[in-house]
């Protein structure tokens, strides 16, 4: 981890502003100064070309000297200078300052014998400041001539120094500003995800219906607060579930130990036959088994909660996996005078046969125990799904039940009168769903109550 990574994010957004300012304001102070050092240079060259055709002219309709006509003419030009000099290099007139010495060298004179040009002069013995020349022939009095007008840079050197002196004063006190106008930018920029922090930082297991505050706007941070909103209502909803999980869980387990305490009690009060002690281990047996079942459905349910149910897919002929539960339960159906009937079919899907079985004989248990007449076994084709239908001829699940009737530990009346812990129908979906299928019910039209999985098919 870099350190600048462990830097605040308000002060890691401040140093990237002042940087992009940085940047910003140097390329503005430099963009400025180049411009200003053009804009002078073209003007000092435009009037270098001015004073040079002057002197031309001066010098072509003229014989009677530069000094009398710089006198005339150009007097009044403060750091100008001007010479002629002919192709030799002898000063024929110069301005007074400068002497007969020729300002140009000879390599410098040749280049101007043949077109206008422009030199920079150091401060030498004739020139008191770096100046610009600009030599430019001409023909005068029937002879070649180099005319050579000059300015000093001083000026504009001062005036560039001023502009310079200027941007480097200026410039960090803007930057300073900008930099504390990004970091109350930045500031209020997060003062709303530190309101959601605040909030966050209040609450609490007990207050599961508190939310962040969002902002106002419609940004970024509104879309996160919302979103952290949405996450904070599925927890509530999962700490909720949870909660009702566990609290009916504990219910339903009181009751079996409740009375498989009450079964030993009695057994170890008095002295028993064996007749009694073996009714007496019978029940406490009843009772265990109803724990263990109750273990096992919660096991599946937690597991199902994580996210994992345990399958081993295959492909299963339904009309196999129907008969097998028809005949796991025909002795119990026999025995309160009903019967179980599957219907014959060629379909076939994926699944696991354990669970699908356990899946299958949770809906024919539950048809035994608060349905009538015959319990059917069928299995339908569905829009690419195959169903397996359980169905009944008893009254039907309750309207007010129906919507509910894969919630876990939601029973009808009748079932709580005849015990059961209300997890069969919660089993039989989670299963359904592990699958990659669902779960439905509904009452049949002439009676009787129609609950069936659809599972993938492994038929086109």
């Amino acid at each position: 981890m870099s350190a600048f990574s462990r830097v605040p994010i308000r002060l890691r957004l401040t140093l990237v502003f002042t940087l992009a300012m940085v940047l910003v304001l140097t390329a503005t102070g430099l963009f400025v100064y180049l411009r200003l050092q053009t804009a002078l240079d073209q003007t000092l060259n435009a009037g270098l070309r001015s004073r040079a055709d002057d002197v031309a002219a001066l010098v072509q309709q003229s014989d009677t000297g530069l000094s009398e006509a710089s006198h005339s003419r150009l007097a009044d030009r403060g750091e100008s200078f001007a010479q002629v000099i002919d192709a030799g290099g002898k000063v024929i007139d110069t301005t007074p300052q400068l002497g007969r010495q020729p300002l140009l060298a000879a390599t410098e004179l040749e280049r101007a014998t043949r077109a206008t040009v422009l030199f920079e002069h150091r401060a030498s013995d004739q020139l008191d400041h770096t100046s610009r020349i600009l030599a430019t022939p001409i023909v005068a009095q029937d002879q070649p001539l180099v005319v050579v007008v000059g300015a000093s840079l001083e000026a504009r050197d001062e005036a560039l120094q001023g502009l310079l002196a200027q941007l480097l004063l200026g410039g960090p006190v803007a930057l300073a500003l900008a930099s504390l106008a990004g970091y109350g930018l930045a500031a209020a920029a997060l003062r709303p995800v530190e309101s959601m922090r605040a909030r966050a930082a209040q609450m609490s297991g007990s207050d599961l219906g508190a939310r962040l505050p969002i902002s106002a706007a419609d940004d970024e941070l509104r879309r996160l607060g919302e979103t952290l909103n949405a996450m904070l209502g599925r927890v509530e909803q999962s700490i909720r579930r949870e909660r009702t999980f566990v609290a009916d869980a504990s219910h339903e387990l009181r009751t079996p130990l409740a009375l498989l305490k009450t079964e030993l009690e009695l057994a170890l009060r008095r002295t028993r036959t064996v007749d009694e002690m073996h009714d007496a281990l019978s029940s406490a047996a009843e009772e265990t088994d109803r724990l263990n079942q109750l273990a096992e459905d919660l096991l599946v349910l937690a597991r199902a909660d994580d996210g994992w149910v345990p399958l081993r897919v295959q492909t299963v002929a339904a009309e196999e996996a129907l008969d097998l539960v028809a005949t796991r339960f025909s002795s119990r159906a026999a025995h309160v005078g009903r019967a179980i009937t599957a219907e014959p079919s060629a379909l076939k899907m994926e699944a696991d046969s354990l669970r699908l079985g356990q899946a299958l004989g949770n809906l024919v248990d539950n048809a035994l125990r608060h349905g009538a007449g015959e319990v059917h076994l069928s299995a339908r084709r569905s829009a690419g799904q195959i169903e397996l239908h359980v169905e009944d001829e008893g009254a039907g699940f309750p309207p007010a039940y129906l919507p509910h009737a894969f919630d876990r530990f939601t029973r009808g009346s009748d079932a709580r009168e005849r015990g059961g812990a209300g997890l069969g129908l919660a089993i039989v979906e989670v299963i359904a769903h592990a699958h990659g299928g669902s779960a439905h019910a509904t009452n049949r039209p002439h009676g009787g109550a129609d609950v069936w999985v659809s599972l993938p098919s492994t038929e086109a």
